[in-house]
């Protein structure tokens, strides 16, 4: 039988890794879960429910003592994976490219290290994908946080005492979030406008009845990776989409931003001087804050106010605000992962290291880092 532990994570990562759906599918499949007592609660998932759908509530101790598999949010601590069995398996957002010495001293217990982040972006893995289902929460949220602090309606509004106007958002960077920020402020009754480097977000974009806003020039047209990401753009393309965004925030009422790039700082997309350019009342929401902000005025984790009355919030875990969903969707991406793992027969772990999800996403293996991503650059 397969083990598979289950821990609370730190004070500010309120998700948890599996719910008791997850662990009801788990034990289809022939695995034990073991749950550290409390792990769920800030999900809304009591132990109670855990033990309910088939999991052992137990202590931290327990729930890692010579268990097959790790599943964390976050990174575990080597303590944690040093309780597993030698060579177990762990899965969670490693953060691949943040704490390299960190990262080196967890490769060293010998676990096979699995970064979610990693997964590819295919159709058969679309089952797996964390960016993508917490992307989609962070998007939502980021403008119904927006709408809060604004403090005025968003809809048009035709009263006896005269019309209220329509509130604009504008939305920076149209991945996975920025489709769901859209989505959801013209859901609001905004008038929505979005941008971004990537040619075929354009008919995205008009689908969901927004404005489409680009330089489209010929480097434009050439810049979007194989998989999917944005491409970094020439300076002057840059400077370019920089004079039409200036142009175009002026008169906005909420910024979503949410341009990211894996393993490199977020772009600087608003500058200070677009800032001061904006209305009083105005809301940016910075969903790149954890790589820097996609504005000059950011400050990862906090809420400021500007002079001219902007308000820009950068939050660091927005997914983890509304915890209940996110953790759901993040279990789901988990077992969908881990069913690649277990034979159903012989309900035993029985990994296929040549399978492509399998290698896209392994990080450490055998004491040392083996993903190509982060390989040591060579001089």
């Amino acid at each position: 039988m397969v083990t598979i532990a289950v821990t609370r994570e730190a004070a500010d990562e309120p998700r948890v890794a599996v719910s008791p759906e997850t662990v009801k599918k788990f034990s289809a499949l022939g695995a034990k879960v073991r749950v550290e007592s409390g792990a769920g609660l800030r999900s809304r998932f009591s132990d109670d429910a855990y033990k309910a759908a088939g999991a052992d509530v137990v202590s931290h101790a327990d729930a890692l003592g010579g268990a097959d598999i790790l599943l964390k949010v976050r990174r575990p601590s080597e303590d944690e994976i040093k309780a597993l069995k030698p060579g177990a398996i762990v899965a969670a957002m490693i953060d691949p490219y943040g704490d390299r010495a960190a990262l080196d001293s967890l490769a060293a217990t010998g676990a096979s290290i699995f970064s979610m982040e990693f997964i590819p972006r295919t159709t058969r893995a679309q089952s797996m994908d964390v960016l993508s289902s917490q992307a989609n929460l962070a998007g939502y949220k980021a403008v119904v946080d927006a709408a809060s602090m604004f403090g005025q309606a968003l809809p048009m509004m035709s009263t006896a005492a005269g019309p209220i106007p329509a509130a604009r958002a504008f939305i920076m960077g149209v991945g996975v979030a920025g489709l769901q920020a859209i989505a959801t402020a013209r859901r609001l009754g905004a008038i929505v406008t979005a941008t971004d480097v990537r040619p075929a977000t354009k008919e995205q974009v008009l689908s969901l009845n927004a404005k489409f806003v680009a330089v489209e020039d010929d480097e434009f047209k050439q810049a979007q990776t194989a998989a999917g990401y944005a491409k970094p753009m020439s300076p002057e393309y840059q400077a370019k989409q920089a004079e039409l965004v200036a142009n175009h925030i002026k008169i906005q009422d909420m910024v979503i931003t949410t341009a990211l790039i894996p393993g490199r700082p977020a772009p600087k997309l608003i500058t200070r001087a677009m800032v001061e350019s904006m209305k009083a009342g105005a809301i940016i929401i910075d969903l790149a804050a954890e790589r820097g902000g996609n504005c000059e005025l950011t400050e990862p984790g906090k809420t400021i106010e500007t002079p001219n009355g902007v308000k820009i919030s950068s939050p660091l875990n927005l997914a983890g605000t509304i915890a209940v969903n996110s953790s759901s969707l993040y279990a789901k991406n988990l077992l969908a992962f881990i069913d690649l793992m277990i034979d159903k027969k012989e309900k035993t772990l029985a990994v296929n290291w040549d399978d492509d999800i399998i290698k896209g996403t392994l990080v450490a293996k055998g004491g040392a880092i083996v993903h190509p991503n982060l390989a040591p650059k060579s001089p």
